[in-house]
């Protein structure tokens, strides 16, 4: 082989690395993204194929040339690494919302990956020689890095069920040896993570509380903080749970062992995976079926109606807005400073005030103080931590400014949700904006609830600005049904196009307030 020849050889060899390593990187962040599952991850790449063939269409072009030009000179070898590095300009990493984690089992899956792409082109020279044809078979490699992630995790699953267990295993081995524990479980389709954050300092004020922290609501989420962060200090442990599938509660609840639980909502969030209503509610009740029979209570929101309407035997408190609940909240009073409201509980009534704005965060507070009440803590003693209480981040977090105000409501969205967002953005005087890509995983009924989010926002926004051209049609379709001025509706492509515009908007003196509604993670 002369220089040249093997010059170009090892620049398309460094260029087919490089072009492997970058994609392979970037779908193993969708796989992580999507949870490891492969199908959401086929799902995902359905609905980003033109993306997925932008990738690899320079690789076609590696591969066509060699078969092409029947041949492996210089020339040749020069040409195809070209295209892929044209394919790597392409396919350059775009800043992520949420970055890879290199967790071990990620690490695990890349050596898996490593190993097979080293058989695979050992495997075609030792077959076929050092010819164009293995050349062009080995391009190939590129294109398998869309599948790797997947195959390589089908294949170290044995491995990854018996690191797992042995996690689970030690957490149960410590909860267990905690017999004075108290464990307190939250899910729900929402609100479980602000309610969780208002009960830990709720229950502050008299006992030493562990919580899972931000939205760890996974078996192996839970089970990390368990292995990593509780011990004999702790008196009640608040464990958040949260499911795509039926069965992951009862999953979480075999292992912490909770005493009490709540189920702040039920709702449409997650539809896709769970197919139907009737399995999300089964799954948010597998909490209550793990309850203790003799001393076990579950705390229940009734004012969702699949809530109300679900038949429960265990030990039951329930709570509301309005009344006819063990309790309830009433005398709502909003404003942009804060809001103030009454919680009778039977026998007893007491006045609160918040700096959190809005009905809906009323409703998570009521639950957070029907619980700490049940366990012990006086009424009196929770008017000052109420009081104290803060916006969990990006949940309705209010960030005022000299120009303007913005509501950050950032996180996973739903449809109550994004209702209440609204209303929260009408209590305020000024110029009112909706950021917004809508709201995704709700199945069927995503593009009519997308709608209906659109129309509802029409009836509030004096500008909407829809992000992602694809998420952003049902809205657009509900503010043309009521009748919305087409001048005061923007589709961004993304979120900084959608911020951009937001500074350039004439207000006409008006203060803006702009309301962040869901922020789509990067395989969206």
């Amino acid at each position: 082989m002369d220089i040249l020849r093997l010059i170009a050889v090892a620049v398309l060899g460094m260029a087919l690395g490089a072009s492997c390593g970058l994609n392979f990187i970037h779908y193993m962040h969708m796989f992580q993204l999507n949870s490891y599952h492969a199908d959401e991850q086929f799902k995902w790449i359905g609905k980003n194929i033109k993306d997925v063939i932008m990738r690899h269409v320079f690789t076609i072009g590696a591969i066509l040339t060699f078969i092409i030009c029947g041949e492996t000179n210089a020339s040749t070898c020069f040409i195809a690494a070209a295209f892929l590095f044209l394919g790597i300009v392409f396919s350059a990493p775009k800043k992520a919302k949420k970055k890879l984690v290199f967790t071990p089992r990620v690490m695990r899956m890349t050596v898996t990956s490593v190993i097979l792409y080293v058989l695979l082109i050992l495997l075609v020279f030792l077959t076929l020689g050092m010819g164009y044809a293995s050349l062009a078979i080995t391009m190939c490699v590129q294109i398998l890095t869309l599948v790797m992630a997947m195959i390589a995790n089908l294949i170290n699953k044995p491995i990854e069920l018996m690191i797992n267990r042995h996690y689970i295993n030690d957490a149960k081995r410590i909860i267990n040896g905690l017999p004075d524990l108290t464990v307190v479980g939250l899910t729900g389709s929402y609100g479980k993570t602000s309610t969780k954050f208002y009960l830990e300092k709720l229950l502050g004020a008299k006992y030493n509380v562990l919580m899972t922290p931000e939205s760890y609501n996974t078996t192996m989420g839970v089970v990390k903080v368990v292995r990593g962060q509780l011990n004999a200090t702790h008196e009640i442990f608040l464990c958040e749970m949260g499911a795509k599938n039926v069965g992951e509660i009862k999953e979480i609840c075999d292992i912490v062992k909770p005493k009490h639980g709540i189920i702040t909502s039920i709702g449409p969030q997650h539809l896709e995976t769970f197919k139907s209503i009737d399995n999300i509610i089964k799954t948010k009740f597998e909490l209550t079926d793990s309850l203790p029979d003799k001393d076990g209570i579950i705390f229940l929101n009734y004012d969702n109606e699949y809530i109300a309407k679900h038949e429960c035997n265990k030990n039951k408190v329930t709570y509301s807005l309005g009344g006819g609940t063990d309790y309830y909240a009433d005398n709502i009073s909003v404003s942009e400073n804060g809001t103030q409201f009454t919680v009778h509980n039977g026998n007893e009534e007491k006045q609160f005030a918040t700096k959190l704005i809005g009905s809906h965060n009323v409703q998570n507070i009521v639950g957070a103080i029907a619980v700490a009440n049940t366990l012990g803590v006086p009424f009196a003693d929770l008017v000052m931590p109420v009081k104290r209480l803060e916006c969990v981040p990006h949940r309705l977090q209010i960030i005022k400014g000299t120009n303007k105000t913005i509501i950050d409501d950032a996180f996973n969205s739903n449809p109550t949700g994004a209702k209440a967002a609204l209303d929260t953005l009408a209590v305020f005087d000024g110029f009112k904006i909706l950021v917004s890509p809508g709201m995704v995983e709700l199945g069927e009924k995503e593009y009519e609830l997308n709608k209906r989010f659109g129309e509802q926002a029409a009836e509030i926004c004096d500008f909407v600005i829809a992000v992602g051209e694809r998420q952003a049609v049902p809205i657009v379709d509900g503010l043309k049904a009521k009748g919305y001025p087409e001048e005061k509706t923007y589709v961004a492509k993304n979120l900084n196009e959608a911020l951009a515009k937001v500074e350039n908007i004439k207000t006409g003196g008006e203060k803006k307030i702009v309301l962040l509604e869901n922020d789509l993670p990067d395989n969206y």
